[in-house]
C-alpha cells in the first residue's frame, strides 16, 4: 500500500474550523482541572497521557505505556518508520549480518549523554549486557538470543548470536535498545534510574510527580540537529479521558493521544482542533494465570475465546472505531493469519459445551482484574456479561495500570484473568516472545508454551524475506489461539486531537507516539 507525505494509510487528518467560546481557567477549575495544571509557555509543548509511567527505566518498567515517556529521555540503537515500522537508523547509523548469526551495529559519533558521558561501543555493550543479564532488568527474554556482545573499536558493536535473528534490529528499537548512561548508573548494571532517567535523548529530565506529570527541558546537545522542535515538554496524566478531551478542547493543552473513540465525532466537530485516527497495534486481550485452577485447562480458556462477542465489544465500548481482534495483530498487518483468526469467533454453544467438557457445567466463577477508568469498567461490565451468558461469573479488581499489572504478573500472581491490552512492539516475533515465553514477565503463570511454538518462532526469524516470516508467523499465531494461550477481543484504532498550533506530529501504527519533531507555530 503507498503511503504519501506523513499520513499513514487509515490516518486521516480531520477537519480544522474556526474555534467558538474557548473555555478560560475558570472553565477548566469547573471540570476538576487546576488553574497551574498545565505550563502556559509558548515554547513548551503540552502533551496529555493517559497513564501513569511505571518506570522511566526502560530495562525495569513493565508497563506499554511507558515508551511514551522514554521516547522524550532516550534514544533507541535502532528507529522505525512511523507509517510502516520498517527499520531505520538511530543512535546505530548502519548494521549488518555478516553471517547469519552475526549482527554488527555502526555507531553515530560524536554523541552524548545528558549527564556528559560519551555515548560509544563501550555504553552499548554494557546495556546490552544490563537489559539481558541483571536481575532487574525486565527485558531479558528481548535479548535471549545473544550469546556476546563486543565493544570492536569506539564506534562498532559485534554482536553474536545463539541462532539466526532478523528480528534483532527491532527489537533494538524497543526497550532492549534505549539507551541510559551508564557513569549516572555508577557502572553498576544493576542500579536503576526509574525517577532519574539519563539518556541521548532530545530532552533532559526535570521532574516526574505522580500521577501528576513528567516534566522536560531541550538537551540542546542532542546529536539530531533539528530536534527538539520546542524547549520543554510536559506530559500531563489525566487518566479519565472525558477530562483529557476538555483539556484539549478548552485550548489548555497542545495535544492528547489515545483519546477514546467515542470522542472521534466530537474531535471533528471541534474548531481548531487537528483529528489523527487509524489502526494501531494495541489490542484489547484477557491475559490469563494458566498455571493453576481451572484455566489451567485448555477447554475453560478456549470456552471464554468463543464466549466473547467481539463484533458488539467494538460497538458498545469503542463507538464502532475499531475491529474485533482474533490475534494480537490487526488485519492490516503483514503477519495477520486468516488460519489463526478461525479459533477466536463468538459460539456461545461451544463455549457451554466446552466448559461442560471441563467439568464446569453448573457454573464457573473467576477473578479478574482491570483498570479502574471509566472506559476500563465499562469493558468489564460488556465482558462479564458476554461471558456470564456461557455460566462464567466473577468480580473485578481495579486500580491502576501499572498496580494491577504487577499484581497480576509479579510475584503475588493475584487473580485468575486480567483484562488489560497488548501495545505491540515493532516486531511480531517480539510480541509473541514476551506474551508466551516461559520465563516472560507478560505469561503470568511462567507456563511453557505449546509444543511446536518456540521452533516456529525461530523459523520467523531466519529470513529476511517478508513472505517466509508470515508463513512462520502463521504457524505461531495458530498454535497461539488455538491454545487460548491468550484471549484478544478487539484492536484500538488511534484518536488524537491537536490544536493548529501543533506541526510536525505524525501518530505511528504502534500507537506510541514520539514528539522530538513537534514543534508550535507562533500564535
Amino acid at each position: 500500500m503507498t503511503r504519501t507525505g506523513n499520513t499513514p494509510p487509515g490516518w486521516r487528518p480531520g477537519r480544522r474550523q474556526v474555534l467558538a467560546g474557548l473555555a478560560g481557567t475558570a472553565g477548566l477549575a469547573a471540570m476538576g482541572l487546576p488553574r497551574a495544571a498545565l505550563s502556559q509557555d509558548g515554547t513548551t509543548l503540552r502533551v496529555i497521557s493517559g497513564h501513569n509511567p511505571s518506570s522511566l527505566d526502560p530495562a525495569v518498567g513493565s508497563s506499554g505505556t511507558d515508551h511514551t515517556f522514554l521516547y522524550c529521555f532516550y534514544d533507541s540503537l535502532v528507529d522505525w518508520d512511523p507509517e510502516t515500522l520498517a527499520a531505520r537508523p538511530g543512535l546505530a547509523s548502519a548494521w549488518d549480518f555478516p553471517d547469519p548469526t552475526t549482527l554488527v551495529l555502526t555507531l553515530e559519533q560524536g554523541v552524548s549523554f545528558h549527564d556528559g558521558a560519551p555515548f560509544d561501543a563501550a555504553a552499548v555493550k554494557f546495556n546490552l549486557d544490563r537489559n539481558r543479564g541483571a536481575q532487574v532488568s525486565n527485558v531479558r527474554n528481548d535479548l535471549a538470543n545473544i550469546e556476546a556482545v563486543e565493544a570492536t573499536d569506539a564506534h562498532t558493536v559485534t554482536i553474536r548470536l545463539k541462532a539466526p535473528d532478523t528480528a534483532l534490529p527491532l527489537i533494538l528499537s524497543d526497550r532492549a535498545g534505549l539507551m541510559v548512561s551508564p557513569r549516572a548508573l555508577g557502572d553498576d548494571p544493576e542500579g536503576e534510574m526509574g525517577r532519574s532517567p539519563v539518556g541521548t535523548g532530545p530532552w533532559r529530565f526535570v521532574s516526574w510527580t505522580d500521577a501528576d506529570s513528567v516534566k522536560g527541558e531541550r538537551f540542546a546537545d542532542h546529536w539530531r540537529p533539528d530536534a527538539p522542535g520546542v524547549d520543554r515538554i510536559e506530559l500531563r496524566i489525566i487518566t479519565e479521558k472525558a477530562t483529557a478531551f476538555r483539556a484539549i478542547q478548552s485550548g489548555q493543552a497542545d495535544l492528547a493521544y489515545l483519546l477514546a473513540e467515542q470522542q472521534k465525532a466530537l474531535i471533528e466537530r471541534m474548531p481548531q482542533l487537528k483529528l489523527y485516527e487509524g489502526p494501531t497495534l494495541r489490542v484489547h486481550k484477557f491475559y490469563f494465570n494458566s498455571s493453576r485452577g481451572p484455566l489451567a485447562d485448555v477447554r475453560v480458556r478456549q470456552a471464554i475465546g468463543y464466549a466473547l462477542d467481539r463484533e458488539a465489544f467494538v460497538a458498545a465500548t469503542q463507538a464502532g472505531v475499531g475491529e474485533p481482534a482474533r490475534m494480537v495483530l490487526p488485519q492490516a498487518h503483514w503477519a495477520w493469519s486468516e488460519a489463526a483468526a478461525g479459533h477466536m469467533v463468538h459460539d456461545p454453544d461451544k463455549a457451554r459445551a466446552l466448559l461442560k467438557e471441563a467439568g464446569f457445567e453448573g457454573g464457573l466463577e473467576l477473578t479478574f482484574l482491570g483498570m479502574h477508568d471509566q472506559a476500563s469498567v465499562q469493558r468489564s461490565e460488556v465482558v462479564l456479561e458476554h461471558l456470564s451468558a456461557v455460566g462464567i461469573t466473577g468480580r473485578f479488581v481495579n486500580g491502576p495500570v501499572a498496580d494491577v499489572t504487577n499484581r497480576f504478573m509479579g510475584p503475588e500472581r493475584f487473580g485468575d484473568v486480567y483484562l488489560s491490552y497488548w501495545t505491540g512492539r515493532p516486531d511480531p516475533t517480539l510480541t509473541y516472545a514476551l506474551l508466551y515465553s516461559e520465563s516472560s514477565f507478560y505469561n503470568a503463570g511462567r507456563v511453557a508454551p505449546p509444543e511446536g511454538f518456540l521452533e516456529a518462532l525461530q523459523a520467523s526469524r531466519e529470513s529476511q524475506e517478508i513472505e517466509a516470516r508470515a508463513r512462520a508467523l502463521a504457524d505461531v499465531q495458530r498454535i497461539a489461539m488455538e491454545h487460548a494461550l491468550s484471549v484478544p477481543i478487539a484492536v484500538a484504532y488511534e484518536v488524537d486531537a491537536s490544536s493548529s498550533a501543533v506541526t510536525g506530529y505524525q501518530p505511528n501504527l504502534l500507537g506510541k507516539p514520539k514528539f522530538r519533531g513537534v514543534s508550535l507555530a507562533a500564535s
